[in-house]
């Protein structure tokens, strides 16, 4: 039994070093996970309030909210999904798409957000500049 439990656990750990050897990385298509923000741009987020499966005991304080960009219909079904992610005990945001793939994702890589996003209004400009902008001018 004891051999067979050994087996079990070298088995599980190599399918988790497996994983990580294919691990894709923030920035790259397919990488879900947790985002580091440090001095990045105000992140948009798909809901208002962080999620929490799980609350902690009474006693126990809450740790603070993480960020995270998980794949399309984990949010809504959120409570199925927060284990893959080790995450069920902790409030969460989720990033929305366009936020991460147009103003993270540069900012992560190269340090700014694109040039031709707009955080006051949420979005892009209009034709890649401000109304009332002249070509040539930023």
């Amino acid at each position: 039994m004891k051999g067979v439990c050994n087996a079990l656990l070298l088995g599980l750990m190599a399918v988790g070093l497996a994983r990580a050897d294919m691990g894709v990385a923030i920035g790259q298509p397919g990488f879900f996970g947790m985002i580091e923000l440090g001095n990045a741009p105000v992140p948009q987020v798909v809901f208002p309030q962080p999620l929490l499966v799980q609350p902690p005991p009474v006693g126990v304080m809450l740790p603070p909210p993480i960020y995270l960009r998980v794949p399309p219909g984990y949010a809504r079904h959120w409570r199925w999904h927060c284990h893959e992610f080790n995450a069920c005990g902790r409030p969460v945001y989720f990033v929305r798409e366009h936020w991460y793939n147009q103003v993270y994702v540069p900012y992560y890589l190269h340090g700014e957000p694109r040039r031709d996003w707009d955080e006051r209004r949420g979005g892009r400009r209009e034709g890649g500049r401000d109304r009332g902008e002249r070509r040539g001018r930023d």
